[in-house]
């Protein structure tokens, strides 16, 4: 393992940067630091809905007509222009069609780390490229290193509490050029972000984060799901086959997941019962023990690499959720497949998640789950 680097600005001279602001106060602040180091900061706000009403209301969300203006009344402060841009229909293509699409396929998609990957680092980052900007600022916990020949790397961010290079493991080598995370380097609490915010006046510092899946308003994942999918009534079996339960639509369920399975009598042995595997084709979910979820290896699939691909196997440690910690593995890139085998077997492993690889402070690099090995496997229904 490599030994954790401190963080280096990637240029030593000002920038023109743009901010993504979000209405949230960790892009505010992002924003304000930015500006205070003397780069040409501009704000912008992504409109990510065409109709911003559906989507979460209040001060939950990042995508609502009120985080416009809260956004709008922090560039006001920090005194930097400000603009909203247009990406619904990009967001809408590659985020939201994409997580419906992942469910009915019965994958359990990661809408966030997608929305990095296709709209603030790809759809966002090449407009302002083209408009001149050197770099896009976002308010992520995390750090990018400059090393001594010219490369970057994304690291964790100072502090383990707050860190979210997770969802930024799809940025390539390119990306990092041009990303910036001004609040990665620092050992502050939310608390004190907070009062950071509100020395800098910005109104935003009270507001409270932003929790669930923007687009979905009432964080009602299955109601979501099938409103766009339809119900598709279908059999709970156990893993002898046996059916167990019904249900309106197995895309409403995730590997791991125990409550809400409306199963009509307990198992056997008394103990609590978990999806162990979702089938599309028969529009079937198999139900087990626990222990069933035991996953000691795992393919994964459209790597993306934050710098050099890796070559040979090597030992690293995994992080299979945003929220999540690490586990040790070993990984080797074959035939353009990433395959992982865990030292320890994991649980709750889902297709469709994405899996962060580290060595040390350093993310290695991103895949996304296709299938996983487990210690017991379940019966096929």
């Amino acid at each position: 393992m490599t030994e954790t680097r401190q963080p280096t600005s990637p240029r030593p001279r000002p920038l023109r940067v743009l901010a993504a602001m979000s209405g949230g106060v960790d892009s505010a602040v992002a924003a304000a630091r930015a500006a205070e180091a003397g780069h040409d900061v501009t704000g912008v706000h992504l409109a990510l809905s065409a109709n911003p009403q559906s989507f979460r209301t209040g001060a939950r969300g990042c995508c609502t007509i009120e985080d416009s203006r809260d956004a709008r009344r922090a560039a006001d402060v920090i005194g930097i222009p400000f603009y909203v841009w247009d990406l619904a229909e990009r967001f809408r293509e590659d985020v939201v069609d994409d997580f419906v699409a992942e469910y009915e396929a019965g994958r359990t998609p990661n809408p966030c780390l997608r929305c990095n990957e296709k709209i603030k680092f790809a759809a966002l980052l090449d407009k302002a490229l083209a408009l001149g900007f050197d770099a896009v600022c976002t308010g992520h916990y995390a750090t990018v290193v400059l090393n001594e020949d010219g490369s970057r790397e994304l690291h964790r961010a100072a502090d383990m509490a707050k860190d979210q290079s997770y969802v930024l493991g799809v940025l390539d080598e390119k990306q990092l050029a041009h990303a910036m995370f001004p609040l990665g380097d620092t050992l502050t609490t939310k608390d004190e972000i907070r009062a950071e915010a509100e020395r800098r006046g910005l109104a935003v510092a009270k507001k409270p984060d932003s929790h669930d899946i923007c687009f979905i308003a009432d964080g009602d994942t299955q109601g979501f799901l099938a409103a766009r999918l339809g119900k598709a009534e279908g059999d709970i079996v156990d893993e002898s086959g046996t059916k167990v339960g019904s249900h309106e639509g197995a895309y409403g369920f995730t590997i791991g997941q125990r409550k809400g399975l409306r199963i009509g009598h307990p198992a056997a042995d008394g103990k609590p019962r978990y999806v162990l595997d979702i089938s599309p084709v028969n529009n079937t979910v198999t139900v087990g023990p626990a222990e069933a979820l035991d996953v000691t290896a795992l393919t994964a699939i459209k790597p993306r690499w934050c710098g050099r691909a890796p070559e040979g196997s090597g030992t690293y440690t995994a992080q299979l959720r945003a929220h999540g910690g690490e586990t040790e593995v070993t990984a080797e890139l074959v035939d353009g497949e990433l395959r992982v085998a865990f030292a320890e077997p994991v649980r709750g492993v889902a297709p469709g998640q994405a899996i962060v690889l580290y060595d040390g402070t350093r993310v290695v690099g991103s895949a996304t789950i296709a299938t996983t090995v487990r210690r017991t496997a379940p019966t096929p229904a």
